[in-house]
């Protein structure tokens, strides 16, 4: 069960800082206006960060699927 609820929770959380990441140009961002910014050169440390953080959810998600399935496995 408690990996049930963290699934849910990390999801919305993966969600959430995929979406805030700055569009680069291409694709789904110019679609609703992200491709109007102009970028100035490298990326800002507050973006390195969320990037970082991103992939730490991103990987804790995918522990969590893997426990899931084996915890679904044993019960069979």
């Amino acid at each position: 069960m408690g990996f049930s609820i963290a699934l849910i929770v990390f999801s919305a959380l993966g969600v959430l800082l995929v979406l805030m990441h700055k569009g680069k140009g291409g694709g789904l961002s110019d679609m609703f206006g992200g491709g109007m910014q102009s970028s100035v050169g490298g990326s800002s440390v507050a973006e390195r960060n969320l990037s970082r953080l991103t992939v730490v959810v991103g990987l804790i998600w995918f522990a969590i699927i893997v426990v899931l399935g084996l915890l679904m496995k044993l019960e069979t």
